[in-house]
């Protein structure tokens, strides 16, 4: 039914590797002896199975899903075109029509669907029916009958079905099946399909029962599809005290349907994951862990490792493939055993069902810290006497996101999740009961890693801000000219550079692919993800968790993000890049850019071009990867029309006003308004913290003050204090530009320009005079510039911390208003570099070729050609 390998070496590889595992595990009893299990999978509103418009619908440059696979998979699509054929199809155009379901199907088996999910896990039954015969047969009827048995569509009907039904069955948790049964949505029709053709699966799923006047009834219930009734049937119905979406939905998703499994052990599974029929003949080995004692006790969870199918589709799959599969095989090998510090990471972990029934469940039954709910089953486990192992001999397919918003909302997700570990009681229990060597191994397996993050990226600003401290405030130069040996002085405050090198973060995923691989294929993996910008990659990651970690343990607040698992074939526009990047990367890249200029300017250790350079290089790379990787990792990231449409579209963006209901996405005051809200929940110490560091946006102006050529090289406060007449001066015309557009611009038109010719008037006039009677000079303009914008910057963000008080005066106007001027700012800053690439000729197609693998990036180029540049 599916593809296969065509070449023999590789199935014999395949076969010995399944053998050898064999060796090492457990003698597994007969079907009849061996314990019961049930598979969970929460699904909440994702994809099903691709419709026959998903895979038509094109992007700009006329890509479709199924244009995207063909080129992927090519060698299977022809296998799969020759399987139809073989079938009865005479054209292949009739494939979308008589053969529709077989494409879609098809599709769906390669990307990230329930439909693939479902059919890994089905391969369970299957397996088992195929042991339950094996274990009774004779020699000629194994002759006869094993093919029919492995088979779908199997007409015999012996005792291995009972015996598989009895052991095995499958439950989805699909929360949302009844709204979508009541609405006539398509998924409702391809999850009935799903158990149409699965007799082992069950769908659990909440009903909401109105009873007039506003009253309602809440149900769990569990449905399956009688083949003999040839229809759903219900099998269970629980009433609930309540609705159940409290919190977030995964969580209470899979806490409302673990009632319905059955056995003694039960697999959760995401709803991005696979399996393959080999693995699954292990099942019943693997379950035999459960009898043998690891240390004092046998294992509550069995920790299985995941095989990443997603690496081939672009560089990013491969990197977060790389990353995952350093941390969840060599990672957790390692701290199950010896360190004994195992949580439960991944899903195709094993749960012993009747342990965890009375303990709460396999996910946290809370409504504010449920994001990481995975590793709250570990703690759980660990708090009340379980133990954790960790088992290589037993793999599950795994998918992963694929592009780079979806990582970074991933990203976004996990980082925040751990700030919420960090204030959880959980936490706190733990590290009072565990000894000082297990707590650091905990450290390091939870909290610790991004704790660690944010200490590399506060250790930069700390390194920066110190840099431009010591220049500006002259020490640097004194120093200079007083130590004997600068050579030693400059080797002492260049450690930074030997900090910031991220090689050594890079390790254990070399060990691990020369453990798994080899040496030479390990190193020749990580030469190539190099070239393909992964250290850009990285970079990038490591800025997104530092920020939504810090903001979470700040503020609190953190949120789940739908990241979703398409393939990323489109092109994502500049709006919302920004509205994602913003405020976690961009603004902080162009701080410590400016921080960098500033160091430049005035620094004397920094006249030396190549000091300069040795110095300040990681710091620059840290800066260019916050700003240009969202750019670089886009699909058609340096199209150059496709860089002027939006430009055009962040423009709309920021200018559009919007009303009461304007989504974010429409409009740039909603996003504002939205990105401030951790501000509003916030206590009184979080405020505090958020005011004290955004001080630091006025060091820009107290040390450059001091550099003007105007000052004559007064160093009296009076200066600093002086300084502040010039951003009143700027702020009031600012004020009086904006009253003069709104209350004349539209109908008293020379009322307006009138008003703009005073103001200019006035500056010119102004200028003039400082060049006449004092020492200002033009290049004090730019300097200054460089020190009132971070200023101004500084003060709209005091002033979001004291919204609740500023609201409701005059002064908000003004602080809406100057906000959108700066994102206004912002935003040309980061499109400079990105419109200079897109415009010089060939960075478009090595973007491409970095982005995706070779076969898509032939693909794209002919699709081009063929379906020439698509404008708006």
């Amino acid at each position: 039914m599916h593809d296969v390998p065509k070449n023999i070496e590789a199935r014999r590889r395949i076969a010995f590797f399944s053998n050898s595992l064999f060796m090492n595990m457990p003698r597994a009893p007969n079907v009849e002896k061996m314990m019961a299990f049930s598979v969970l999978t929460p699904y909440y509103d994702e994809e099903v199975c691709f419709g026959k418009e998903n895979l038509r619908t094109p992007n700009e440059d006329g890509i479709s899903i199924l244009f995207y696979l063909q080129k992927i998979y090519e060698d299977e699509w022809r296998n799969f075109m020759e399987r139809m054929k073989r079938e009865g199809m005479e054209d292949e155009d009739d494939v979308w029509d008589k053969k529709s379901r077989d494409l879609r199907l098809w599709a769906s088996y390669r990307g990230q669907t329930l439909s693939r999910t479902v059919r890994g896990m089905m391969y369970y039954y299957r397996a088992l029916k195929m042991l339950a015969y094996l274990d009774s047969a004779s020699e000629v009827d194994i002759r006869a009958g094993t093919q029919e048995i492995a088979s779908h569509h199997s007409s015999r009907r012996g005792h291995e079905y009972g015996s598989a039904l009895m052991k095995f069955t499958y439950v989805v948790a699909c929360q949302v099946y009844g709204q979508h049964k009541a609405k006539g949505d398509p998924r409702a029709d391809e999850i009935l399909h799903l158990m149409k053709n699965n007799e082992a699966l069950r769908v659990a799923y909440v009903d909401e029962v109105h009873l007039g006047r506003d009253e309602a009834e809440y149900y769990s219930v569990l449905v399956k599809y009688d083949q003999e009734q040839q229809r759903e049937v219900e099998v269970y119905r629980v009433r609930l005290p309540g609705p159940l979406k409290l919190g977030e939905g995964k969580p209470e998703n899979q806490n409302h349907a673990f009632i319905f499994t059955r056995g003694d052990a039960v697999q959760t599974i995401d709803m991005n994951q696979d399996n393959s029929f080999e693995e699954a003949l292990k099942m019943r080995n693997l379950l035999e862990e459960f009898k043998v004692h690891y240390g004092i006790r046998r294992p509550t969870i069995l920790g299985v490792r995941e095989n990443i199918f997603t690496g081939s589709v672009s560089s990013l799959a491969w990197f977060m493939s790389a990353q995952e599969t350093s941390f969840v095989t060599l990672g957790q090998r390692v701290l199950a055993n010896p360190l004994k510090i195992r949580m439960h990471y991944g899903h195709p972990d094993v749960f012993d069902r009747f342990w965890f029934m009375p303990r709460g469940g396999v996910s946290k039954a809370s409504r504010l810290i449920n994001i990481s709910e995975d590793i709250f089953a570990g703690f759980n486990c660990t708090l009340r006497g379980g133990n954790v192992t960790h088992h290589e001999y037993i793999q599950v397919g795994k998918g992963r996101d694929v592009g780079l918003n979806q990582i970074s909302m991933f990203e976004a997700k996990v980082a925040s999740g751990n700030g919420e570990q960090i204030l959880s009681r959980d936490v706190y229990r733990l590290g009072h009961r565990l000894d000082f060597f297990r707590m650091l191994s905990f450290y390091y397996t939870t909290v610790g890693f991004f704790f660690n993050t944010m200490v590399v990226v506060l250790t930069v600003y700390s390194f920066l801000w110190g840099r431009l401290y010591l220049a500006l405030s002259g020490i640097e130069g004194y120093a200079m000219e007083t130590s004997k040996n600068n050579k030693a002085f400059g080797v002492i405050l260049n450690q930074q550079f030997f900090i910031q090198i991220g090689l050594f973060t890079a390790l254990p995923m070399v060990v691990e692919n020369s453990l798994e691989h080899g040496f030479l294929p390990a190193v020749w993996d990580f030469l190539t993800m190099q070239l393909q910008l992964a250290s850009v990659f990285y970079t990038f990651s490591m800025g997104t968790r530092a920020h939504f970690f810090g903001r979470t343990i700040l503020h609190g607040g953190a949120k789940y993000r739908a990241t979703g698992r398409g393939f990323v074939v489109q092109h994502k526009s500049f709006a919302e890049n920004y509205r994602l990047y913003s405020r976690s990367h961009f603004v902080k890249a162009i701080e410590l850019g400016v921080i960098l200029i500033v160091y430049a300017a005035h620094s004397p250790m920094a006249q030396d071009s190549f000091v300069y350079l040795a110095m300040t290089l990681s710091s620059w790379f840290l800066v260019l990867s916050w700003i240009m990787a969202p750019f670089v990792f886009n699909p058609s990231g340096f199209d150059w029309l496709k860089t002027v449409y939006d430009f055009e579209d962040f423009l709309n963006w920021i200018w559009y006003k919007g009303g009461v209901f304007t989504k974010a996405e429409h409009s740039w005051e909603t996003w504002w308004y939205e990105e401030q809200d951790h501000l509003r929940t916030t206590g009184l110490w979080g405020k505090l913290l958020e005011i004290i560091l955004d001080l630091r946006y006025f060091m820009f102006q107290y040390g450059v003050v001091y550099q003007l050529n105007i000052t004559g090289g007064k160093t009296s406060i009076s200066v600093y204090l002086l300084s502040w007449i010039y951003m009143i001066a700027v702020m009031g015309i600012y004020v009086v530009m904006m009253y003069a557009q709104e209350r004349f611009a539209a109908k008293e038109h020379i009322k307006y320009r009138l008003t703009q010719l005073v103001v200019i008037s006035m500056t010119v006039l102004v200028l003039t005079l400082l060049l006449d009677f004092t020492s200002f000079t033009l290049l004090d303009l730019v300097s200054s510039m460089l020190a009132f914008v971070p200023t101004g910057w500084g003060l709209i963000s005091i002033a979001l911390v004291l919204r609740p008080f500023l609201e409701s005066t005059v002064v908000w106007d003004t602080v809406v208003s100057l906000a959108r001027i700066y994102d206004l700012l912002f935003g040309v800053i980061v499109m400079a570099p990105v419109a200079l690439l897109s415009w010089l000729p060939g960075f478009q197609a090595m973007q491409t070729r970095i982005l995706f693998n070779e076969a898509f990036s032939r693909g794209l180029q002919i699709s081009r050609i063929l379906s020439g540049k698509k404008t708006n």
